[in-house]
């Protein structure tokens, strides 16, 4: 580093990786029924308002998808690989216990970057963009990638043994796979203006996969996602909108200022109660969820790679972040 604190850092890049394999929800549904456990046709398809997801094959992991997005970007950005001197793996699901996904996403680019996980449900890739700004800003780094690969769909009960399983695993059914990478480096205009963050850790419970830690290290009982998906929604509502008002206090805007709007998206209906209780623009949200279904972490940056090259220099977007925990998390970000 050459000593000099940059005034500001700004996202220059994103790209996306999604599985090649599609799975209809319908299809989904008739899986479960297979297992025992039958519905009525084409009930988590109406509760969800999910189409299909992707699924990742039995050789793909959140390593492969982070790497696949990262090599896109870094072709299409044409950079040298050794001038990317930070790598955060920002994703609610990694490879193994340890080391760092990091590291062997890391080894597949080629890299020799300072590399680590960063791990905060659906929204540590938000945390990622977020630290990789302040190490910048710290001169700790000059370029960072930020990237996380998802698949909770190997979280999903495949055959719940009864009806309170079912409904227990309920959330999971929204689930589906995708990787993404962003980059960020110092800019002279724009850049990341604002991030504000929320935590309500007295409902870290409310909903989770709870093995693979000490509390449960070898249960695979505990390796299916497992909650309430009503008690999530309801603390989101109950903390979110406070959020949005923080931001358009603290910032002085209005949804007009912004061009667009990526918000983190569990399922259709939920989305639809967001934009009634908020008063979002829908025409200004990236709707992914009826396509890809609840890709945790890789929701907003899948978005952002979606309509990047569709924005103009001194756009701004406002990222909604939702995680587990419960979080919220809001970022102002303008392309430089």
């Amino acid at each position: 580093m050459d000593g000099k604190f940059p005034a500001a850092v700004g996202i220059v890049g994103a790209a996306a990786a999604l599985p090649d394999t599609t799975m209809p929800t319908d299809v989904l549904q008739e899986r479960l029924s297979a297992a025992g456990f039958a519905l009525s046709t084409g009930l988590l398809r109406r509760a969800t308002g999910i189409e299909s997801r992707r699924i990742v094959a039995d050789d793909e992991f959140p390593s492969t998808l982070a790497a696949a997005a990262a090599e896109k970007l870094i072709e299409a950005k044409r950079v040298d690989r050794s001038e990317i001197d930070l790598l955060i793996f920002a994703s609610a699901s990694r490879d193994i216990v340890e080391p760092a996904t990091a590291h062997i996403v890391q080894s597949m680019l080629g890299t020799d970057a300072h590399a680590f996980d960063m791990s905060n449900a659906c929204n540590s890739f938000l945390n990622g963009l977020d630290a990789a700004r302040a190490l910048i800003l710290a001169g700790r780094a000059r370029r960072a990638l930020v990237v996380t690969g998802e698949t909770p769909t190997r979280a999903m009960r495949w055959e719940p043994r009864d009806a309170a399983a079912f409904r227990d695993s309920f959330a999971g059914y929204t689930f589906g796979d995708a990787g993404a990478a962003v980059l960020l480096e110092p800019v002279s205009t724009g850049g990341i203006l604002y991030v504000d963050t929320s935590t309500h850790s007295e409902l870290w419970n409310a909903g989770g996969i709870m093995g693979g830690g000490s509390r449960f290290p070898r249960s695979a009982e505990h390796t299916y996602f497992s909650g309430d998906g009503n008690d999530l929604k309801d603390a989101f509502e109950k903390v979110g909108p406070d959020a949005i008002a923080r931001l358009f206090s603290a910032t002085a805007t209005s949804w007009d200022d912004y061009a667009r709007v990526l918000v983190h998206q569990v399922t259709l209906p939920y989305l639809d109660r967001f934009v009634e209780s908020t008063a979002a623009p829908r025409d200004k949200i990236v709707v992914t969820v009826t396509e890809l279904g609840n890709v945790a972490s890789a929701t907003i940056p899948v978005q952002l790679a979606a309509v990047y090259d569709q924005l103009a220099p001194g756009d701004r977007v406002l990222f909604i972040g939702l995680g587990g925990g419960i979080s919220i998390m809001t970022m102002v970000w303008e392309k430089a």
